[in-house]
């Protein structure tokens, strides 16, 4: 597609504004001379005592337009958001359909509820707000106060400048599947099980480090999440050694939350449980991603609907309290009434969390890569709606969501839990009000204060973390720092 700005460099702001109607569309630039079918203009003027905002869409040769005037004083902020504005609506218009999160690009719209609500508006108004200047649904709405009135009941929403969680990356799967874009090493080979070896060894050395600045700063830990990847690719015997570094490095008498996201069935053992059992894990992930075998082996999962049934079994059976689910709606093959099975029988099973992700065609995965054409028609829309529907009936409240670019048909991905076991972790990390201290290869250690976020990167594959280790560490310095200044 051809892309013009004039008067503006809210070239970011404009793209992502396309990819929602466009997931995969590619950008030129757009070189006036009328031949191309697809293209988008879009202008801000500065006149003697108003501004000019215009939006112009073409597809297939056919156009729609639309514009804003505003008052010369107008702030940056409010007149990219009206251009932003004016080209939803002559996009929406051009292809008669409006989205269900409307012009909203962000990836945390609770995070706006909140914000809104602090800035001394009522829900009602928020409401308006989201309608009026975002064109939100209503559906999304009700979604987005849902969640923050389970958050503000949950949770300390305030910063907690001395209290953080843990992540640890375990970027390792047996194999990778095609919608997956996670940074994440199959580990087919023996060359691949010696790298996961090594990898395991420097993260225990990291996890010394990093427990050793959390000793002297006096932090408190309040969950430790294990993900990645798939965490339960790793042997019970390495398990065994990461948790015994945690324990010996880290004072978990106060924790809330201790996660390990096992994932895939194929991956799950009773030796491991047992090993997450003993050391007091307390919620892991059992993830289907869809009840239907078929749609299990187009997209590459090696394990079958009643693999999930069993595993899940076998950890009630050891004593495990908490178990989380994901599915993701828009699968290829995936019809309306498989999805819905697929929910009804989560449903059945009653595990604490089902987490519903709607497909993301993102650019690293095996999906993008071959043109992979997602299911549409809002078929993909109808199982979102279903699956929240139906989980609230069941007594499910969703308690975080968040969004991602080129995610079908704008919709969204939202956690969903029985009363009280609602997972710390995952509202922090999507509300960004708590310190991540990040371990492991593709980590993002994220510094939370009043002031702001500054993050610290990890070199994102093993086979880099591994190489480059001693600059890991080197970096954790920046953590004494950012709590010293």
């Amino acid at each position: 597609m051809k892309l013009s700005l004039i008067g503006h460099n809210h070239k970011y702001q404009i793209e992502s504004l396309i990819k929602i109607f466009f997931p995969t569309v590619r950008f030129s630039d757009h070189d006036q001379s009328g031949t191309e079918k697809d293209w988008v203009i879009t202008r801000k003027k500065q006149g003697k005592h108003h501004i000019y905002l215009l939006a112009i869409a073409c597809l297939n040769g056919k156009k729609q337009a639309a514009h804003f005037v505003m008052a010369q004083d107008v702030s940056e902020q409010e007149a990219r958001l009206q251009l932003c504005a004016a080209l939803y609506l002559a996009l929406s218009r051009l292809l008669n359909r409006q989205l269900p999160w409307g012009m909203m690009t962000g990836i945390r719209p609770v995070k706006t509820v909140h914000q809104l609500m602090e800035q001394g508006n009522s829900p009602e108004q928020v409401r308006k707000i989201l309608k009026t200047k975002y064109f939100v649904s209503d559906e999304k709405i009700d979604l987005c106060l849902k969640t923050f009135s389970v958050q503000q009941r949950c949770f300390v929403m305030e910063c907690q400048p001395k209290v953080f969680s843990l992540y640890i990356s375990i970027p390792f799967c047996p194999t990778r599947c095609s919608y997956c874009s996670f940074v994440s090493q199959a580990i087919a080979t023996k060359a691949s099980i010696e790298l996961m070896r090594e990898y395991v060894k420097n993260l225990i050395a990291e996890l010394a480090v990093t427990g050793e600045i959390v000793k002297n700063l006096g932090l408190k830990l309040e969950s430790v999440y294990f993900g990645g990847g798939t965490p339960t690719a790793l042997s019970a015997e390495l398990l065994e050694e990461l948790f015994v570094c945690i324990q010996k490095h880290f004072d978990l008498s106060q924790l809330s939350e201790y996660t390990v996201e096992a994932g895939r069935p194929d991956t799950i053992t009773l030796e491991k449980l047992q090993v997450l059992k003993k050391y007091r894990v307390s919620r892991i992930s059992i993830n289907p991603q869809s009840f239907n075998d078929e749609v299990l082996r187009n997209v590459g999962r090696k394990h079958t609907a009643q693999d999930v049934i069993d595993c899940y079994q076998m950890a009630r059976k050891l004593g495990i309290s908490c178990i989380n689910m994901d599915l993701i709606a828009g699968l290829p093959l995936e019809s309306l009434e498989s999805f819905q099975h697929s929910i009804d029988q989560a449903i059945a099973l009653q595990p604490e969390n089902i987490t519903v992700h709607t497909l993301t065609i993102k650019r690293s995965s095996d999906f993008y890569a071959a043109g992979e054409k997602p299911n549409r028609n809002s078929l993909v829309a109808e199982m979102v709606s279903y699956a929240g529907n139906h989980l609230r009936q069941a007594g499910y409240m969703p308690y975080y969501l968040y969004r991602q670019k080129n995610m079908i048909d704008n919709l969204e991905n939202v956690g969903y839990s029985k009363p009280g076991f609602e997972s710390p972790y995952n509202v922090y990390i999507m509300e960004e009000n708590q310190t991540i201290l990040a371990v492991g290869a593709g980590a993002v250690t994220k510094l939370v204060d009043e002031t702001g976020i500054s993050r610290i990167f990890n070199y994102k594959y093993p086979y880099e973390y591994n190489n480059g280790f001693s600059e890991m560490i080197r970096r954790k310095q920046q953590v004494v720092n950012f709590y010293e200044k």
